[in-house]
């Protein structure tokens, strides 16, 4: 993998091995491109994804799950939305009726999904996702734990199996799309193509999915997706591209890069470009989760000041952030902090400000405490106080300062600290 020149698009191919002895011929190129370029137009016809990267991302993983045996890494793929109703199911529709061996499952067991993922394993089709690492998430440590496990090769699941209770080692290698409300797990965005889906607009129309005529059409497009790779497996799995990321994004991305250069024509540069769009636009993301994380500890500690109030002025609340000189908030935007750029930053906890009467009878623009409660108990929660030990308990001995300690004579035992030789040091 080449990391030479990480965030520049590098020159398409096939990696190390020129593509006449990774045995492509013209004929086969001219093929696989045109049936990514026939799939990524169907994918566009019955969803809107946030950007033609994107469009690119989902066709060219729909793709890569038809040489999953060949893979070292299998990427996930998180279709997340702020709200219901922005198509995130319409997704895992068109991806299932593409994909190779679909599982679509919206709340099954770990164990069923450890005896399903073998040699030749499904790709997995989550939907309700919240459900799975939400609130109602419940026992479902197992699912998270072979998801993020599932995403390299080798990473088995050890269980306790069969009559005779003998370890067994369950494969957890399979790529997987969860569909969800709202971001996925830290270790599974980061191990995955993200698709951050927004409701359509007035003007956007997409065709209906109907099973009558659009899984017949769709399953003509995976029939022949699977004509075309299947016999490349072997030749992509000695394939080492070149990548414009490095480290956990480049083994993400890099199944999508190996199909793009398997195709050929317009493809390998198209990959590189949405690899290089996606992955900076979740470098963004992140900054902004963590900025709004940083918001809330701030406003916690800016009512913890103001004696825990009922409510606090935006004017006020807006200029207590601002004097803290160690916090980002100064410099924010080009002027600063603002009420605006306030509300905009919290809307995502579902916090705004509203009227609320004071104390005086004046009435104002103002967050109430009780609105962050509940965010602040997720996503910045106090530390867990630790329990006192019986030593802790006991209060420490004041020192005396009326009278000076007499001196000790004669000669002091010279030896390291507590070996028992000298005499205990005091504080």
């Amino acid at each position: 993998m080449d990391h030479s020149a990480p965030g520049t698009v590098p020159e398409p191919g096939p990696g190390t091995e020129d593509r006449e002895r990774a045995g492509l011929t013209a004929d086969r190129d001219q093929d696989g491109a045109a049936v990514l370029d026939e799939l990524r137009a169907v994918i566009g016809r019955y969803a809107v994804l946030p950007s033609d990267e994107a469009l690119t991302a989902v066709t060219l993983w729909v793709a890569a799950s038809h040489i999953q045996p060949a893979l070292q890494h299998a990427p996930r793929l998180a279709v997340v939305g702020p709200t219901k109703g922005c198509g995130k199911s319409r997704v895992l529709d068109v991806l299932h009726e593409t994909v190779h061996k679909p599982m679509m499952t919206v709340n099954t067991s770990p164990a069923v999904v450890f005896r399903v993922i073998g040699e030749d394993p499904p790709t997995l089709l989550v939907d309700e996702a919240d459900t799975i690492f939400g609130p109602k998430a419940g026992d479902k440590e197992d699912l998270r734990g072979l998801l993020n496990a599932g995403h390299q090769r080798n990473r088995p699941a050890w269980r306790i199996s069969g009559p005779e209770h003998k370890a067994t080692a369950f494969p957890t290698f399979a790529m997987a799309a969860l569909a969800g409300i709202g971001d996925l797990p830290d270790t599974i965005m980061d191990r995955a193509v993200v698709l951050r889906m927004q409701k359509r607009k007035p003007g956007e129309h997409i065709a209906p999915f109907r099973s009558r005529y659009s899984v017949p059409e769709l399953n003509a497009l995976r029939d022949r997706l699977t004509a075309w790779l299947a016999p490349l497996r072997s030749t992509a799995e000695g394939l080492v591209p070149q990548m414009p990321v490095e480290d956990r994004a480049a083994d993400t991305w890099e199944p999508l890069v190996i199909v793009a250069d398997l195709a050929g024509g317009h493809w390998p540069s198209r990959a590189r470009a949405a690899c290089l769009a996606m992955t900076r636009n979740e470098v963004v993301q992140d900054e902004q989760t963590t900025l709004k994380t940083r918001l809330l500890r701030d406003i916690r500690r800016v009512f913890e000041q103001q004696g825990d109030k009922e409510a606090l002025r935006s004017h006020d609340l807006l200029a207590a952030l601002i004097q803290d000189a160690e916090a980002p908030w100064a410099e924010y935007g080009t002027k600063g902090l603002n009420a605006y750029h306030l509300a905009n930053l919290l809307r995502d906890f579902g916090i705004s400000p509203a009227n609320h009467r004071f104390e005086n009878g004046r009435q104002a623009k103002a967050y109430t405490r009780n609105q962050f409660l509940d965010a602040w108990a997720r996503y910045c929660p106090d530390p867990a106080p630790l329990a006192a030990s019986p030593a802790q308990d006991v209060p420490p001995a004041r020192p005396t300062w009326r009278k000076p300690p007499t001196p000790p004579t004669g000669n002091l035992p010279v030896g390291p600290p507590g070996n028992g030789t000298g005499p205990a040091r005091t504080r």
